[in-house]
């Protein structure tokens, strides 16, 4: 068991703290890839030899220095390879960690639904258990041909191996923050437009907050909306510059949401993603003379302020978008 699959119990979707908790993972090795916005890959195959403590000694570690430095509690699974640290964090909880012994990956997965595992959409979940493959012990033993015929030859091909315990994947180190997420479920399902739009107003607000506390900018927006079938619809656009601006990003989810042309849709949940994010300093800003977007600036940095102090909680989110 190499691998470790962290994931910290923040008190909110704050990511600001996420840095200072991926250093303490750094302090023992390298090699450690953020899953934004609070949990971490980290690959010890270095750190046990250098420490001469197995990879589970060193999650105690890790979860003690967590809660003793940052306050922050944790649930962490290892395994093998990330996609069994994954997995295993599924199985974990606070004060214990949930191991993968090397060998017993298919032993492990066997019972587990099909939807379980990592990349497995709904649809292709949908289709496998149509035709009996429910579980992961019984994807293993299918033919090869079969998976392929049901979901396509390169999604059957990663299928058959993972559901074997074959996991080619790897940690990739200092990919920190490559994208942020938010999402607003509906307390039931929703045909209301202006409950779509005040739900998208607070996930853009939300999410420029969140960059601007790590001092990041977006240059990709991406929306979901999920239904009451469970069946969703994803669309991106690319902003005319990278931004943190809710303001921006508001405009831009409107957009996207207007050229969906939705008509009595009955929306479970609505998600936004700002992906190819980079650092705010070497961003540019178009001015636009436009004394309203200014005054939303100053008071998104007051705002800003305000969090910092206070706790993400003190300025509801969306309130200062338009």
């Amino acid at each position: 068991m190499t691998i470790l699959c962290v994931r910290f119990q923040l008190p909110s979707t704050d990511e600001a703290a996420l840095p200072a908790l991926l250093g303490l993972l750094e302090d023992f090795t390298p090699v450690v890839e953020a899953l934004p916005p609070d949990g971490a890959l980290a690959d010890l195959r270095g750190a046990e030899r250098y420490f001469g403590r197995s990879a589970v000694e060193l999650a105690s570690v890790i979860r003690v220095r967590a809660l003793a430095l940052h306050g922050v509690d944790c649930v962490i699974g290892a395994g093998p390879g990330p996609m069994a640290a994954r997995m295993a964090l599924r199985g974990a909880r606070p004060g214990v960690t949930c191991a993968v012994p090397e060998g017993g990956v298919r032993e492990f997965l066997a019972e587990k639904p099909v939807v379980a595992l990592p990349g497995v959409g709904t649809a292709t979940a949908r289709t496998l258990c149509e035709y009996g493959l429910d579980t992961l012990g019984r994807v293993a033993v299918a033919p090869l041909s079969t998976l392929q015929r049901l979901v396509g030859a390169k999604t059957g091909r990663e299928l058959h191996d993972k559901a074997n315990g074959v996991d080619r994947g790897r940690v990739v180190p200092n990919a920190v923050s490559r994208s942020l997420a938010t999402e607003r479920p509906f307390t039931r399902d929703e045909l209301d437009p202006d409950r779509h739009r005040r739900a998208l107003l607070s996930a853009a607000g939300e999410l420029g907050a969140r960059l601007r506390a790590v001092e990041k900018v977006c240059r990709t927006l991406t929306l979901t909306v999920r239904y009451a079938d469970r069946s969703a619809t994803t669309r991106s656009r690319t902003l005319g510059e990278p931004t943190a601006h809710s303001a921006a990003l508001t405009r831009t989810a409107y957009g996207l949401y207007e050229a969906l042309g939705l008509q009595r849709a009955r929306v479970r949940a609505i998600a936004l993603r700002a992906e190819a994010l980079g650092p705010a300093d070497q961003a540019s800003h178009q001015l636009t003379f436009d004394p309203v977007d200014e005054k939303v600036r100053r008071i998104e940095e007051v705002a800003d302020r305000v969090r910092a102090k206070f706790g993400p909680e003190a300025v509801k989110p969306g309130t200062l978008a338009a």
